[in-house]
């Protein structure tokens, strides 16, 4: 504590979330420390260097009453060495973290994980729940399900609570990965191989990502807690690419290509991970969540008319 104002150390500051994280907590009273790779001119900062086994996080922690960790490596897991890098960063490197934040005194770490420890699709299963088995696919999931596993081993010899959130596609102003790319497609009329797609996904403003962490940080938190969060509306990829084109006012091309063809184009392009996420089914329940009393703020249509209009959406 500061001054009687709870110190929050935020790692991943400067990316697409954490930009979002940081000033709510501060419009929330808190005063956020931010972890950096490199040295910042900006603000109340920590350079730590690489994330891993062996960071030194004694200075960055002192005085910290509550940690939340979004750094992670994510989007490039075809490079060489792919698991290697994965694992030290976003499992060994969240471990050490979470070490040092148990013996410097901190009393909450918020662990922002993915719902991709479930796997990548629902189909043929009923929507994703909290106690659902880790069935993890791809580099960057295995990663983060072994890191929940360790910090889930860890807590339960310490005083810190933990709050582990695993979220869906995340989007909103500054986003990368799939949906830059498909909103890139949507601005450029490119025509979507999307046609024959009848699936039903989760997804997550930004915002809605926010409003959660904040919650938690200004209610008691149990000492291990797990929750899925997402929109309350889930949608089809065909409907959230018509949402997208209406909020942008353009209007591609919807191809009914057989799904057959579309997983054959995929593994063409060396894209067949991508698969799942575009034609399959990937539903949460988030009745766990919504019984905290926590609710989005944001509907769907909100958060990517948020997401699209502005430069960089700060949530409220």
């Amino acid at each position: 504590m500061e001054d009687n104002r709870r110190v929050v150390l935020l790692t991943g500051a400067n990316g697409f979330v954490g930009q979002n994280v940081a000033p709510a907590l501060e419009a929330n009273g808190m005063i956020v420390r931010q972890a950096t790779r490199k040295v910042s001119p900006n603000g109340n900062t920590v350079t730590i260097g690489t994330i891993g086994a062996h960071t030194d996080w004694t200075e960055a922690l002192v005085g910290v009453d509550t940690v939340v960790h979004l750094a992670a490596r994510v989007h490039h897991p075809r490079e060489e060495h792919a698991a290697d890098i994965y694992r030290s960063i976003n499992t060994d490197g969240t471990l050490q973290l979470a070490r040092c934040a148990a013996k410097a005194g901190v009393s909450h770490f918020v662990y922002v994980s993915t719902v991709l420890v479930h796997g990548s699709s629902t189909d043929g299963r009923p929507p994703l729940r909290e106690n659902d088995l880790l069935m993890p696919r791809g580099v960057y999931g295995a990663s983060k399900a072994a890191a929940e596993v360790g910090l889930e081993a860890m807590v339960k010899d310490t005083s810190m609570n933990m709050t582990v959130i695993r979220p869906p596609l995340i989007y909103g102003g500054g986003a990368r990965g799939n949906f830059r790319l498909l909103t890139a497609a949507i601005n450029r009329g490119i025509p979507l191989p999307f046609g024959c797609i009848h699936n039903r996904r989760a997804f997550l403003s930004v915002a809605n990502l926010v409003s959660f962490i904040v919650y938690r940080l200004t209610h008691q938190p149990g000492k291990f807690d797990i929750f899925l969060v997402a929109d309350e509306e889930q949608v089809s990829t065909p409907e959230f690419v018509r949402r997208i084109e209406k909020v942008l006012a353009k209007k591609s091309r919807m191809v009914p290509l057989p799904l057959f063809a579309l997983k054959a184009l995929l593994k063409i392009s060396g894209r067949s991970e991508a698969y799942d996420s575009v034609a399959g089914s990937l539903e949460i329940d988030m009745s766990k969540a919504l019984k905290t009393g926590w609710r989005p703020p944001l509907t769907l249509d909100e958060g990517l008319r948020n997401a699209l209009t502005l430069p960089q959406f700060q949530a409220r």
